[in-house]
């Protein structure tokens, strides 16, 4: 009987471990609108963010950015495993992601829903900047494994949480 309590209680304790990044985490003030990051510019094939300021010079760079499954290409379809390119707006932030921090980009557009449409698919949504999946804590998940969003490490999206306000334009690049 002493055996499977035990092994409750770990079982417990374990989960409750899992829940803690989330709970430790106080996300820091978010910038309220574009100030000294005028523009964000991700590279997919170099896998490069850069935040730049009015005179398009690098602010600051983040390698090894990480995409969906199929990051060539632009993404067409919901679940086609691809990140948009085209130009689009970063429009909100959510502190309650299930990623560590998140922020909104304004995919899609007219267009993106004209093509899909026209195709009779969903074009896929809720694309954003984001950390890695609260569960795991400030590890890091391998590879690509997003639906097309862009994942950071969670000391990056943070930096950026606090410098890319609402209003920002970001430009997805090939």
């Amino acid at each position: 009987m002493r055996r499977p309590l035990v092994l409750l209680i770990g079982l417990l304790a374990a989960a409750g471990l899992w829940a803690l990044p989330p709970l430790l985490f106080r996300a820091r003030a978010r910038a309220q609108d574009a100030g000294e990051v005028a523009r964000v510019r991700v590279e997919k094939a170099a896998r490069r963010l850069v935040l730049l300021d009015g005179n398009d010079q690098p602010l600051r760079v983040f390698t090894g950015i990480q995409l969906g499954p199929n990051p060539i290409g632009p993404k067409h379809f919901q679940g086609d495993g691809r990140t948009p390119e085209g130009h689009y707006t970063i429009d909100r932030g959510n502190p309650n992601s299930a990623y560590h921090l998140s922020l909104h980009i304004s995919y899609p557009d007219a267009a993106d829903r004209a093509f899909a449409q026209a195709a009779g698919k969903p074009p896929g949504g809720d694309i954003f900047l984001h950390g890695q999946p609260n569960f795991m804590g400030p590890a890091r998940a391998p590879g690509d494994w997003t639906e097309g969003c862009i994942a950071l490490t969670n000391s990056e999206i943070e930096e950026i949480w606090q410098r890319v306000g609402d209003g920002t334009p970001i430009d997805l690049m090939p």
